[in-house]
């Protein structure tokens, strides 16, 4: 009888110090604190798009854009003259991927949390002299960009035809340095603020 009596101080003062709780502006959560934080608010989902039309607009394509953190892929498009020289084809598309990225995101694109830190202007072209034959000039220097947005551009050129498909595009600017060869990471696309795309010199290939 003694030990049921003493339960019961016990039993109310659950309820009593979450109303305590409750009055200094502290939330109770349903996510497990001992592992992590909760999730973000921000969805980064948007509705299925229409593969057909899409496919009837142009050449359908993939662009890296900011969702809180992190880089996630959207659906784009980017027109392409039929019959283009292979050489032209891949300038075409590298000029159309910078312009769907310096596009300012929809209104869906931007409730669904979406953002580009890649501004117009940045126009590209192919390789001079000594270059590696799959080298993009960009009429601004990598190092010129932002890290948000050099990430954004190599993410989405190396997953494209614009690049050869290996997780990595050759990238120079407008001045006599080097290209030099950056990839796409993991961790690139988890924390592009803060990890750069690694980059080497393609004097050697």
């Amino acid at each position: 009888m003694t030990a049921r009596r003493a339960a019961v101080p016990r039993l109310l003062a659950v309820p009593a110090l979450a109303v305590l709780l409750a009055g200094c502006g502290i939330r109770a959560t349903e996510v497990p604190t001992n592992f992590g934080p909760a999730p973000s608010r921000v969805q980064c989902t948007l509705a299925e798009p229409d593969v057909s039309t899409q496919a009837a607009r142009g050449l359908p394509v993939q662009v890296f854009l900011l969702c809180g953190s992190s880089l996630v892929t959207v659906d784009r498009t980017v027109r392409v003259p039929d019959g283009a020289a292979d050489s032209e084809r891949r300038i075409l598309v590298a000029q159309g991927l910078l312009d769907q990225l310096a596009t300012p995101p929809s209104a869906a694109e931007k409730e669904a949390g979406y953002s580009t830190d890649v501004r117009g202007g940045i126009t590209v072209d192919g390789p001079r002299p000594g270059d590696p034959d799959d080298t993009l000039r960009l009429s601004t220097a990598p190092a010129g960009l932002t890290s948000y947005a050099l990430a954004q551009v190599v993410c989405t050129f190396s997953d494209s035809a614009a690049a050869e498909g290996d997780g990595s595009v050759v990238l120079g600017g407008p001045g006599p340095e080097s290209p030099r060869r950056y990839e796409c990471t993991d961790e690139v696309r988890a924390r592009p603020g803060s990890t750069e795309p690694p980059s080497k010199d393609v004097a050697g290939e």
